[in-house]
């Protein structure tokens, strides 16, 4: 397994693109947190640090479309630094305009929530050019990326908690978001960030959205955001019933390993078939495994409980990853993309709020029900539509291919001015399935 990735991360840019990738997702992984540690410090109430937190929230879920839009149509330097200066500005302004004027302090986290750099949705658009267009590597990768962002959120808080306890939280907020603007420069000076152009696009107000087979997809993701936010709640009233604020720690821990693990079992191997027929699978086994999470036993058991909910999480991500690039319209990649995360971070949000009442109500077992509730809705509605997934987007023929040479379905395989890979020629749809020209959807 990690003979794979260590395969991947030794080609050129690869390494770099990903971790200057996660640098710069820093202030946006850890942007809550240090919102919350900030606002207590300055002597703000809990309801203000939620509503600042929920508020940038918020602001970047508007905000990653409009700007991975962007990066489709400008390219990915004209968007993601200026994007990454002006969200950090806004973060300095946080800091120090403290929270005495809470108009100042809303202001301050829209900016910055709102102008966070796409570059989550912009190093998948990368990763087909850099690695060749081979579909294989290109799946490996996205199975990478998932891990690393498992990696990223758990890291992430720590290091607030770190910078906080060494300076304070107006310190700990300006360096995380200068550490941000360094990975996201590394990253758009970077040749294949540099040379990437989106494939020409059709003018269309909808844009991504209007590819019925994303928005499925983004509807059931809708639902895995909601499930993941609710067991955030749900682990917190666990904790409480039992008298140990740790529990909770532990509980998000053995959740991220378990994610750790199916990312990486999944990333491992290649996978014969539609991605569309997989996911749906992944799915399925992540909302079955929400289930004994309601049981609530006592916490070495429960802590076994929330590794098996995590295993599917990542491996349905990276599938989801290929998905989007197969039913992206041409021309639009880093704005579906873009919409995955959103989609996926407003369900967080409503998870959020939902698990509230329901634990108040029924006991923190109807916390987790919230959960699995949430996990069979996201199956639901992969398999209602699971005829309008079947049918990606037309392929495209590649601009100085030799015959019979395909792009893939969606915009990832859009490589740059000179190819990002080399020159070479993209041999297969970068988010196809890994079977033959028999499984292959062309032109449907």
């Amino acid at each position: 397994m990690a003979a794979g990735y260590a395969e991947l991360l030794r080609t050129r840019h690869a390494a770099r693109l990903l971790v200057g990738t996660l640098i710069g997702r820093l202030p946006n992984g850890t942007g809550p947190i240090a919102i919350v540690l900030f606002t207590r410090a300055e002597g703000g109430s809990y309801s203000l640090a939620g509503a600042l937190a929920a508020v940038y929230g918020l602001a970047n879920a508007v905000g990653q479309p409009l700007l991975g839009r962007a990066v489709d149509l400008f390219g990915q330097p004209r968007v993601q630094l200026p994007a990454a200066v002006v969200s950090a500005l806004g973060m300095v302004w946080l800091a120090l305009a403290g929270t005495g004027s809470p108009a100042a302090a809303y202001g301050a986290v829209v900016v910055a929530g709102l102008f966070t750099p796409p570059l989550e949705g912009g190093l998948r658009a990368l990763w087909p050019g850099v690695l060749g267009g081979k579909e294989e590597r290109v799946h490996a990768a996205y199975a990478m990326d998932a891990v690393a962002q498992e990696v990223m959120f758990t890291v992430g808080p720590l290091l607030v908690t770190l910078f906080v306890a060494l300076w304070d939280p107006a310190a700990a907020l300006l360096v995380i978001n200068a550490i941000g603007v360094l990975g996201a420069l590394s990253v758009v000076v970077s040749e294949p960030s540099r040379t990437w152009r989106s494939a020409p696009r059709e003018a269309h107000w909808l844009g991504a959205l209007r590819s019925p087979g994303l928005l499925a997809l983004l509807g059931s993701f809708f639902f895995v955001g909601m499930a993941l936010g609710s067991i955030t709640v749900a682990g917190v009233a666990y904790a409480d019933d039992h008298g140990n604020q740790a529990v909770y720690g532990w509980l998000m821990a053995a959740l991220g390993l378990g994610a750790l693990v199916g990312g990486v079992a999944y990333g491992a191997r290649q996978w014969a078939g539609a991605p569309e027929r997989r996911l749906r699978l992944l799915v399925a086994l992540l909302a079955v495994c929400y289930l004994p999470l309601m049981l609530v036993p006592g916490p070495l058991p429960m802590a076994a409980l929330a590794a098996l909910a995590g295993v599917f999480l990542a491996p349905a991500l990276a599938c989801a990853f290929i998905v989007v690039d197969r039913h992206a319209p041409a021309g639009t990649v880093t704005e579906a993309f873009s919409w995955l995360v959103t989609f996926f971070g407003v369900g967080a949000a409503i998870g959020t709020a939902a698990a509230g009442p329901a634990v108040e109500l029924g006991g923190t077992a109807s916390g987790f029900g919230v959960a699995s509730v949430a996990g069979a809705a996201a199956l639901l509605v992969l398999t209602a539509t699971q005829r309008i997934l079947a049918a990606p987007g037309r392929t495209r023929t590649v601009a100085g291919s030799p015959p019979g040479s395909v792009e893939g379905t969606g915009g990832g395989a859009e490589a740059g001015a000179d190819g990002a890979a080399g020159g070479g020629a993209v041999d297969g749809p970068a988010g196809g399935p890994a079977g033959g020209p028999a499984e292959r959807l062309v032109g449907n």
